[in-house]
């Protein structure tokens, strides 16, 4: 018999612990788990919750796990390895999936998979973090001050510390295109192609376009065709990114990536509690149709303490009903105001 329950995948890591304490203080009694039978025991213990040790990567095994909760909230990256056989597991058992992915082809892998999760009556909602909600609520409500906008950027500052979890992520990606929105369609571009000054709100700030998920979400939330994504980065930043675009080979060598993997596994141990809750986050877009534009600005909470309160937050609210079925982004499920579904979020427009 399906009960109410949100299972969180991944809840030993660094941000699956936050998610996981919240979804505590929320009243939702999650489920954790995992593939690592110590640290999803030793979780669920500290908290008195229930926990189910499996690989994502058994299906049969993992189809098990989930075929009684309602909702599945991923914490577990490289979402480009847990994403597709959770999905695949979801759709047999009728469960929904949520995740804090910000990977561009989990995106478009998921958004692929809309027919099946339709006829399953299952939601598909990845992005529930920081990555992508606030900017995503943003492109939304720039569409809707210009309806018939044709381009849109995005960019975002503040994002100073990174968990082991994103830093293992980056290091996969190294070496790897950047990716932009062009007439509707994903394009392969360097590394920090484009280079502007932006101003987040606080005076003008260097930024480069970065891999980011809203190349793909923003464009399945608004249908604006064309979206690029830009980040806030020190120069010294942008000079190494750039020189991953001609040194790619040897990033993406296994040598070098085991070395810079040990490397996080060592030193890498994401914002402290203070720096999550004096941190703020400021997100920037513009929305153009050739003939004018609108900008507006969000500020929210730092990343990871955002990432804490909206996942098991609209989790919730998948569980509830709230959100259609299918493929969504997370203003497709819950319009342009989502961001505002954690507190201390704050929009202005110009």
């Amino acid at each position: 018999m399906r009960s109410d329950r949100i299972l969180v995948y991944g809840a030993y890591g660094y941000t699956g612990r936050l998610v996981t304490e919240q979804a505590v203080a929320d009243g939702l009694d999650p489920i954790v788990a995992g593939r690592s039978a110590g640290k999803v025991e030793s979780l669920a213990a500290a908290h008195g919750l229930d926990h189910r040790v499996f690989a994502v990567d058994d299906h049969s095994v993992a189809a098990d796990a989930l075929a009684d909760v309602a909702v599945v909230l991923n914490c577990a990256g490289p979402f480009a390895r847990t994403s597709d056989p959770l999905v695949d597991a979801c759709i047999q058992t009728g469960t929904h999936y949520l995740d804090i992915t910000g990977e561009i082809e989990v995106f478009e892998a998921i958004a692929a998979r809309d027919t099946e999760a339709e006829a399953a009556g299952v939601t598909l909602l990845p992005g529930v973090g920081f990555d992508v909600v606030p900017t995503d609520s943003l492109a939304a409500h720039l569409a809707e001050r210009l309806p018939d906008a044709t381009h849109l950027e995005l960019g975002f500052q503040g994002l100073d510390e990174l968990s082991p979890g994103t830093a293992h992520t980056a290091i996969e990606s190294l070496g790897d295109s950047g990716t932009v929105r062009r007439d509707g369609e994903l394009v392969d571009v360097p590394v920090a192609h484009d280079l502007r000054t932006i101003d987040f709100g606080d005076g003008p700030t260097a930024a480069a376009t970065i891999q980011w998920g809203d190349v793909s979400t923003a464009y399945h939330t608004t249908g604006i065709p064309n979206v690029i994504v830009y980040a806030a980065q020190p120069e010294a930043t942008i000079r190494f990114v750039r020189l991953s675009n001609r040194l790619g080979w040897l990033f993406g060598s296994n040598p070098v990536q085991s070395v810079l993997h040990g490397l996080v596994d060592r030193f890498v141990d994401g914002p402290s509690e203070a720096a999550r809750r004096e941190e703020s986050m400021y997100v920037w877009g513009r929305a153009t149709n050739g003939e004018e534009s609108v900008v507006s600005r969000l500020v929210t909470p730092e990343s990871y303490l955002f990432t804490s309160h909206s996942a098991p937050h609209l989790a919730a609210r998948v569980r509830d009903g709230e959100a259609p079925v299918g493929f969504q982004t997370p203003a497709s499920a819950f319009g342009p105001d989502v961001a505002f579904d954690v507190n201390g979020v704050e929009r202005t427009d110009e």
